[in-house]
């Protein structure tokens, strides 16, 4: 924030050197001569210094990155814009404001050039909502979104570790710290310290942007950024331990289910075909039985209409299809002297010679 210089008292300045300490014009001059001026002269002189001095003071230039806000008689009266501008000599003050420029606020750290950065445990170490710590590094950036705000809305002063804060950086220091602390507390350790960090960072610049809208500051945070998230100091081997036994958990789990992924699925294909397998021959085997069932019924019609015909036919049939499978085979007959053994298939004459023999 650049403020204007005080006209009126440069003015007086001015002035208060063209006359002696007891009000007498400066003669100016080593032996105290005068050089033949006359007071008249001297006055006019003053008015024309006065004159120049007024009108040099009239114009002021704003940067491009910058905003200036005009006061006049100590009030507000507006704020203008970079370039060439005019103002009332003595009763307006010009406060030039950098609002074009972006601002970064570093917490639990500071990055000094080419200085190692120094942690600051007490704003990074943080209580998460299991009870556990974490160590949580961020960056807040933010823009002047209204000089005349930014200038008057908040009262000065720094804090004890940085007096040379001004009162809209100590707000802004303070509300990023608590909120951060709030979201942190709300979540768990773990997530605090893989997945969560992008949740993080846009819940508390919301929250962070509602706190400083509700204070009327002229602050728009632009982004919050977690540098890193890491567990204490002290508490870190212990932490690695704990890290490297999820990961072999993990491991064994990913490996357990590779190994179901191949034999479930195969077990499951193999169950499905057997069932499938089932359900086929019991839709072959009722078939064929309702077919036999058909085929008995067909036969016992024609057994009713011819009974010893229909029991010749079917012994036929059968002897048939019986001894269509024997390559060798022995006839008996009560009025042969001996057996009589015949091979290959019986001729039709044989079938009809054996079959009244057998009732």
């Amino acid at each position: 924030m650049n403020q204007g210089p005080d006209e009126f008292d440069d003015l007086k300045q001015k002035v208060r050197q063209l006359f002696n300490a007891d009000g007498r014009p400066n003669r100016g001059g080593p032996g105290g001569s005068d050089g033949g001026k006359q007071p008249s002269q001297v006055f006019a002189g003053v008015v024309v210094a006065v004159v120049v001095l007024l009108m040099f003071n009239s114009f002021y230039t704003v940067d491009t990155e910058e905003e200036a806000v005009v006061t006049r008689f100590g009030a507000f009266h507006t704020t203008t814009q970079p370039g060439a501008h005019f103002k009332l000599p003595i009763v307006d003050k010009i406060y030039k404001v950098k609002s074009k420029r972006r601002k970064v606020e570093e917490f639990g750290f500071r990055d000094e050039g080419r200085r190692t950065r120094r942690d600051l445990s007490d704003e990074s170490l943080m209580l998460t909502g299991d009870l556990n710590l974490a160590d949580v590094l961020w960056v807040v950036q933010y823009e002047i979104s209204d000089p005349w705000k930014y200038l008057f809305k908040a009262a000065d002063g720094g804090t004890y570790r940085d007096p040379t804060l001004s009162g809209v950086q100590k707000t802004i220091r303070e509300v990023s710290m608590s909120v951060m602390r709030r979201v942190v507390g709300d979540r768990m350790v773990g997530r605090v310290l893989t997945t969560g960090r992008t949740e993080i960072a846009i819940k508390a610049r919301e929250l962070m942007q509602e706190t400083l809208e509700r204070y009327d500051l002229g602050i728009r945070i632009t982004t919050v950024e977690l540098q890193s998230v890491t567990p204490p100091n002290v508490v870190r081997p212990a932490f690695n331990d704990v890290n490297a036994a999820k990961q072999e958990q993990e491991q064994a789990i990913n490996r357990a289910e590779r190994e179901y992924n191949s034999i479930i699925p195969e077990a499951r294909g193999k169950a499905e075909q057997m069932i499938a397998d089932a359900e086929a021959y019991a839709v072959d085997v009722v078939n064929r039985a309702k077919g036999d069932a058909s085929h008995f019924k067909s036969i016992l019609s024609e057994y009713k209409k011819a009974p010893k015909a229909t029991r010749k036919r079917i012994y036929i049939e059968t002897m048939e299809q019986v001894l269509s499978n024997i390559d060798e085979y022995t006839i008996v007959d009560s009025q042969a002297k001996g057996l009589l053994p015949v091979y290959g298939k019986l001729s039709p004459a044989v079938e009809s010679a054996v079959a009244p023999k057998v009732k």
